[in-house]
């Protein structure tokens, strides 16, 4: 007989992989509780997706407002207020944490507030018992038959970079700061990074990026890389790529950041001045202090390693960024299946060649695939097409004309290879060609397929009709 803090499942961390892996266990019959040592929804919810969009949102509002003019509108005085955009974000935050709340609790998941540790098993045919340390000391021990890591990651500095929450600080301290810095020097060049940038410069911060590799965002195909370089620098965005950083210091009153080209060899080092430096150079895992090593989970370059079951040791597993996965939706989908597997349903696996990929700067970027500078290393012949947003009647009517949607088709079989945009929209259009990633979508079936205008979705039939040779409007 089961006692009342003994359970089937015990997720430790609730972000979307979490609180998502325990209400699909609950859904399939299994008695769950979910740790949670902050607020329910994790770091995206609270401090990374949810948040973020949110600022990103009301910069496009202040954008347009400017813009006003060109679609007949008369606007005076509009001008930014920081606080105001701040407090909307957290408030977005707040509420998607109450609705984590009310999920879990519809569900009949058990939420114990407290840092969690896996205690090492009295022997191999024993539950684990994972103990919770509540905030006013108090510790509870729950037995757990499976436990599910879920505890996501934290950004991570750099060597000579010593974050202090006011000039030198992290993605968490740009979303709260108590006023708008007048320069900005943002390093890292990835999805965070470029979405900060695009934030700050939108309500008139003078923004500098500085990045180690050549490129922005880059994981994206280089054709995109290059697009965004000109967007931002369109917008008055400085970027210093090819950049290392040797350090940074907070002077009180300003910060400075030392940084050297990488080419030539010997260049000198130039130093930037800003009001705030911010930190957006990757993230490590959240595993100290769960007890991990006592319980036979390996830990490969400070993420869990585990199995292709997400299975860390026996009765354990893990999902999301503490696997070193990095995306919200990714981190959903690998709770989904392992409370499946636990709960011995047909579980499907994660296809990670048909994850997309979303970045929400303006313009926005989204993929899904390979690019084609991994097609063409992995020796797939690809054929190629690209069409531009500004001739789409939606786009000329909307004012949105930067960007470009662009596809590689299997030469061989026709299948979807990858897709790549820049562009308006383009993190909802990706949907269609992720779907076609993973189902037996060709080239000739989507150009068959009606797309409904005026809209800017016309765009992924046209780019994939140019990689056929029968580009209609270009």
């Amino acid at each position: 007989m089961s006692t009342p803090d003994t359970y089937d499942v015990v997720v430790i961390g609730s972000g979307p992989g979490g609180y998502v892996a325990a209400i699909r266990a609950a859904q399939l019959g299994l008695k769950t509780a979910c740790i949670e040592r902050e607020s329910l929804g994790g770091i995206c919810l609270n401090w990374g997706c949810i948040p973020t969009k949110a600022l990103l949102r009301s910069a496009e509002v202040y954008e347009t407002v400017h813009k006003a003019a060109e679609f007949g509108v008369i606007v005076d005085g509009a001008r930014p207020d920081f606080a105001a955009m701040i407090k909307r974000s957290r408030g977005v935050a707040a509420t998607i944490s109450k609705g984590v709340a009310f999920l879990l609790k519809k569900n009949k998941i058990d939420h114990v507030p407290g840092t969690a540790r896996i205690a090492p098993r009295p022997s191999a045919w024993k539950p684990h018992e994972v103990i919770v340390r509540a905030a006013d000391g108090s510790e509870r021990t729950l037995t757990a038959r499976n436990v599910i890591v879920a505890t996501g990651a934290r950004a991570k500095t750099l060597p000579g970079v010593t974050l202090d929450g006011t000039r030198l600080i992290e993605y968490r301290k740009a979303m709260t700061l108590p006023e708008q810095p007048k320069t900005l020097v943002v390093i890292g060049a990835g999805a965070i990074g470029v979405e900060f940038a695009s934030f700050y410069r939108s309500i008139g911060t003078e923004v500098t990026i500085v990045e180690y590799l050549p490129t922005l965002v880059p994981n994206e195909d280089i054709d995109v890389s290059k697009e965004l370089a000109r967007s931002f620098e369109r917008r008055g965005i400085k970027l210093l790529l090819g950049h290392k950083v040797g350090g940074a210091t907070n002077h009180g009153d300003r910060a400075t950041v030392s940084v050297t080209p990488r080419e030539p060899a010997n260049a000198p080092a130039v130093e930037l001045t800003a009001d705030v430096v911010l930190v957006a150079t990757g993230i490590a895992a959240n595993t100290e202090d769960l007890g991990l090593a006592e319980v036979g989970v390996a830990i490969d370059r400070g993420f869990i390693k585990v199995d292709d079951h997400n299975r860390a040791a026996d009765g354990i597993y893990a999902i999301g960024d503490v696997i070193g996965r990095g995306l919200a939706h990714v981190a959903s989908a690998e709770g989904v299946y392992v409370a499946e597997v636990i709960a011995g349903q047909h579980a499907i696996p994660v296809d990670y060649t048909t994850v997309p990929a979303c970045t929400y700067c303006h313009p926005e970027i989204a993929s899904v695939g390979l690019t084609e500078a991994k097609a063409k290393a992995a020796g797939i012949a690809v054929k190629v097409g690209k069409f531009p947003f500004k001739p789409l009647g939606k786009t000329m009517a909307a004012g949105e004309y930067p960007g470009f949607v662009k596809v590689l088709w299997n030469a061989a079989n026709g299948a979807l290879v990858g897709a790549h945009m820049i562009g308006p929209a383009v993190t909802d259009l990706v949907g269609e060609m992720t779907l076609a990633k993973s189902t037996e979508v060709t080239a000739e079936s989507l150009i068959h397929t009606i797309h409904a205008h005026p809209t800017f979705a016309e765009a992924l039939k046209e780019a994939t009709e140019d990689a056929l040779g029968r580009a209609i409007h270009l």
